[in-house]
């Protein structure tokens, strides 16, 4: 591995850290899951899975299943960044866990251009997709991060 290889490995590593504390943020109780989005090495945007703003922080219904508008964590970044000066064109998407094939549709149409996550999606549908769109995919395995 080139010692920019290595470098970058470094940052990946850290900003997945920043994301899994991030996904702590989360009233979720079946998965937490946290975003951040890096653009020449700043941090430009970050989210995690939640409700939208004004609804309650529960995101469970009384069966134990997720309420159909809650907002993945990936989602919650892009929209955070869309509200702000920042452009997401180019950038890193860090997560910890891939995304479904509906946010990876904002991903791409984001111009996010490397996803690096920790943990696969039951579904890799989204994966395929971003593949297809020619996305950068790094999977980094939790063992990693230790």
């Amino acid at each position: 591995m080139t010692k920019a290889l290595q470098k970058q490995r470094k940052y990946d590593i850290a900003y997945l850290r920043m994301a899994r504390e991030w996904a702590k943020l989360s009233h979720c109780q079946r998965r937490q899951v946290g975003a951040i989005i890096v653009k020449d090495r700043m941090i430009v945007s970050d989210g995690y899975n939640g409700t939208p703003t004004g609804f309650e922080n529960k995101c469970e219904d009384e069966d134990n299943a997720t309420k159909w508008y809650v907002l993945h964590a990936e989602a919650n970044a892009i929209l955070k960044m869309a509200s702000s000066t920042h452009s997401s064109n180019g950038a890193t998407l860090y997560l910890t866990m891939s995304p479904c094939k509906d946010c990876s549709k904002l991903v791409h149409q984001s111009g996010i251009k490397r996803l690096v996550y920790i943990q696969r999606y039951k579904d890799d549908s989204g994966l395929q997709f971003l593949e297809k769109a020619g996305v950068e995919l790094t999977q980094i395995p939790a063992e990693e991060l230790e």
